[in-house]
């Protein structure tokens, strides 16, 4: 098995904040394909939550389902640099519970 060297963020985040997010990805050096930076891709979403007891919600209330719009961010990083990246989008991410997913990329077309 090939050793991997970049993964893909799916990152969801409310609309509000994509600027910053990509303001973000670029400090930490995410999404760059060959010659491009800042590079990524973002599609409308409704996300699903219920905070529970002890939560403290950017949306939605204490035990109720909420569905919101968000967005679902894709960017590539370097495996080298992914908790770095995950650290950094957590620091601007207004949810207190960020839904981040990091998928390895056995292969790419870069």
């Amino acid at each position: 098995m090939e050793s991997v060297e970049y993964c893909k963020l799916e990152i969801f985040i409310p609309e509000t904040h994509l600027k910053v997010l990509q303001e973000t990805l670029q400090v930490v050096d995410a999404g760059n394909i060959g010659q491009y930076d800042s590079c990524m891709a973002y599609s409308p979403v409704i996300g699903c939550w219920r905070p529970l007891e002890g939560s403290a919600p950017y949306l939605g209330r204490i035990g109720e389902i909420s569905a919101e719009p968000e967005l679902k961010v894709e960017v590539i990083c370097l495996r080298a640099r992914v908790d770095e990246t995950v650290e950094a989008v957590k620091r601007i991410h207004p949810y207190e519970e960020p839904v981040i997913n990091v998928l390895p990329l056995w292969r790419t077309s870069f």
